[in-house]
């Protein structure tokens, strides 16, 4: 499965496409859609571009990315730093009128137990994301843990054979521990592409977008969402021998 990461913290200076409203979210969505991605994962802004997990914001950009693309499942991050921050940020997570398909939940964050028992309660699939080896230590080492629709195992933007080492000892402890949930390996940066490569060769899931990268396999501006997950889907497909 290949999903689609459309803006993340990312800002217009940085990458002057990269979607903040709910209707450039959507045309994103459609796009990154017919380029093979199944998946999305977004960060909705408020009215100042800023990430926001208030109701009305994520209402908003629920609504447009469904009317767009009605049948492909969206999530969203539930990140500490999301203004208002750390647990304040309960509050508007609680009062959610509209649901996504499922989020995303960080590990090293201290209050991820509390998020994963709220969106289990309210029917929110769980993107359980995996930063170390001392994140997937905490995750199987939970009580009572819900079941994870899928791991991420999201290696950040240090040297590929770094990341890649780091994915491979998370791997094994999600093994040795029985963990049967889907996988999802990504990277971000310079382990962005090393990590959809890894994927394709291991059968996981993987994903990719302006949120993890900002340029195509061969060092080149990716000129929107959708030119990374061609490239990205290209990779995936030459991974899969012929019948």
């Amino acid at each position: 499965m290949l999903q689609a990461c459309l803006n993340g913290g990312r800002v217009r200076t940085v990458a002057a496409r990269v979607p903040l409203t709910p209707s450039e979210l959507a045309a994103d969505a459609m796009a990154c859609r017919d380029a093979g991605a199944e998946t999305l994962h977004v960060h909705p802004r408020n009215a100042m571009g800023t990430e926001s997990l208030a109701p009305g914001d994520v209402a908003a950009a629920l609504a447009a990315i469904r009317a767009a693309v009605p049948h492909m499942p969206v999530g969203i991050s539930t990140g500490t730093w999301i203004a208002p921050g750390g647990r304040a940020r309960h509050e508007d997570m609680a009062g959610w009128t509209a649901l996504p398909d499922y989020v995303s939940i960080n590990l090293n964050e201290d209050d991820a137990p509390e998020i994963m028992a709220m969106m289990a309660g309210r029917g929110i699939g769980i993107e359980a994301g995996i930063w170390s080896v001392a994140d997937a230590e905490r995750f199987t080492a939970l009580p009572d843990l819900p079941p994870p629709l899928r791991i991420l195992i999201e290696m950040q933007d240090v040297e590929p054979q770094t990341a890649l080492d780091e994915a491979d000892r998370v791997l094994r402890i999600l093994a040795n521990r029985s963990i049967a949930a889907p996988i999802l390996l990504h990277g971000s940066g310079r382990s962005a592409w090393p990590c959809v490569n890894e994927a394709a060769r291991r059968r996981c899931d993987t994903r990719i977008g302006y949120e993890d990268v900002l340029v195509l396999p061969d060092d080149s501006p990716a000129g929107d969402n959708a030119a990374l997950v061609r490239a990205a889907h290209a990779i995936m497909i030459r991974a899969v021998p012929p019948l």
